[in-house]
């Protein structure tokens, strides 16, 4: 299956929000990563968001899974980038 790059974006207004969400948010990653569904997830250094990569059919199946998240249901992510993202070298080819 194709590999999605996810990127969350933070909105500085919103850290307490996301502080009181983040163990659910980080127990729904973990569950993803469990399944095989989350390759990889985690914050950017500076606060500003996060990067989390996807293994789903299409964009829709990517928009469907990040659709769970607790963060994106109590509005805590400011925007969200998705792009189809090719491995040439490293662990995530097929």
């Amino acid at each position: 299956m194709p590999n999605f790059a996810v990127e969350y974006t933070y909105a500085p207004e919103q850290a307490a929000l996301r502080d009181e969400h983040r163990p659910a948010h980080r127990d729904w990653l973990g569950a993803g990563h469990s399944s095989g569904i989350v390759r990889m997830a985690g914050p950017f250094a500076d606060g500003s968001g996060a990067w989390v990569m996807i293994d789903a059919a299409d964009e829709q199946a990517v928009r469907d899974h990040l659709a769970g998240d607790p963060f994106a249901k109590v509005g805590a992510i400011a925007a969200t980038r998705i792009r189809e993202w090719v491995n040439v070298f490293g662990p995530f080819g097929d």
